[in-house]
């Protein structure tokens, strides 16, 4: 068996959602599935809906982007 190597998501939580619709490539949207089922394999949760890992997806791409954290303290900043 191939070692799988660990994904960036490994929880799903529960928050107070807000409602954004957006239009993703088909070759995006097969991806997120494929994804998902990855994910579902390696965690032992079954993920129904892979739409549910795109706000996950989005919070570790901003928190792992440096120039926007540094963009983001110098807005802070300038504001007080």
């Amino acid at each position: 068996m191939t070692k799988m190597a660990k994904l960036k998501i490994t929880e799903l939580s529960e928050d107070k959602p807000v409602k954004v619709t957006v239009e993703l490539p088909a070759s995006v949207h097969r991806d997120l599935v494929a994804y998902a089922e990855i994910l579902a394999a390696q965690s032992g949760q079954s993920i129904s809906e892979p739409n549910k890992l795109i706000p996950l997806m989005l919070a570790r791409f901003m928190a792992t982007d440096r120039a926007f954290a540094r963009s983001r303290k110098l807005r802070k900043e300038a504001n007080g």
